[in-house]
């Protein structure tokens, strides 16, 4: 098992300037390597496995977090993974946040193929499409998580799934659900169609109102939600792709609805409509 660096590690070296550059999208993709920074994102990552390969391959750590966060630092080590002590100058220099918490991992690529999420048929699927920010991006999958979603789809036009705010707005969420990316749209949809799944697109205009759906006993079956550009929504062909549009409703004065709360809103309407009906597994299963 790996041990903690004796020696702060030295801003010149080598592995920082390899985990600094994964701050930019095209290292990412060309390593299949991302950061996960914080205590929770980290503790996450240290004890998640894709198919029985340790997602964490790295741990940056001051001496101060090493301490605090002893056993985050022992699951880093029994994941196999190398765990530097570094200065704060260095974790300042690898870290994108504005104050960073002492702790950052350098992780392996986890999206999941888009075929192995429609095998597994869930019951209970957010698609994000068009959605370009990336706090947006990391909070939906978050709600999704919190839901007991059992899959993201982020499409072909929406934001890195590995983009670190993203990953800090997940909170630790990208290592709890699979998530398929690049998949186009309209491939989404009709495969989870084909697979018999239900297709709400969300859209403030939408036809169908979310309470009503609810009341008729129409959300109980297997649902993929699809949630768009916060800025304009769902563009026309995308909604058109759907079996229903489905608004929220606004029952006091407020102009509208960010994203992620639409998104926290529909999921766990659909989320409670198949607890009801015995289709879907509990949010509060291990």
């Amino acid at each position: 098992m790996p041990p903690v660096s004796p020696e702060l590690i030295s801003p010149r070296s080598a592995r920082v300037a390899a985990a600094r550059r994964l701050a930019k999208r095209n290292f990412r993709g060309k390593d299949r390597l991302f950061l996960a920074e914080g205590p929770q994102a980290v503790r996450e990552a240290a004890g998640h496995r894709a198919d029985g390969t340790p997602t964490l391959v790295e741990l940056f750590t001051t001496p101060e977090a090493a301490d605090r966060y002893a056993d985050i630092i022992g699951a880093a080590r029994t994941a196999g993974a190398q765990v530097h002590l570094a200065s704060e100058e260095v974790i300042a220099d690898i870290s994108t946040t504005v104050t960073p918490q002492g702790l950052v991992g350098v992780c392996r690529f986890l999206d999941t193929p888009f075929e192995d999420i429609l095998a597994a048929r869930p019951r209970l699927v957010a698609v994000l499409a068009h959605v370009r920010d990336p706090g947006n991006a990391g909070t939906v999958l978050r709600c999704a998580d919190a839901a007991g979603a059992e899959a993201v789809i982020l499409t072909d036009a929406s934001v890195d799934l590995y983009n670190p705010k993203a990953v800090r707005a997940s909170v630790g969420s990208h290592f709890h659900l699979p998530v398929a990316v690049g998949v186009p749209v309209e491939r989404a949809v009709a495969g989870l169609q084909e697979a018999g799944i239900r297709i709400l697109a969300a859209d403030g205009a939408g036809d169908r109102d979310l309470d009503e759906e609810l009341d008729k006993g129409a959300m109980g079956g297997p649902t993929a939600w699809v949630f768009g550009n916060e800025a304009w929504g769902l563009p026309e062909e995308t909604r058109a792709l759907a079996d229903a549009v489905v608004r929220v409703p606004i029952h006091g004065k407020a102009e509208s609805l960010n994203l992620a709360t639409a998104a926290a809103v529909c999921l766990y309407a659909s989320a409670r409509a198949q607890r009801a009906s015995g289709g879907c597994r509990s949010v509060t299963e291990s």
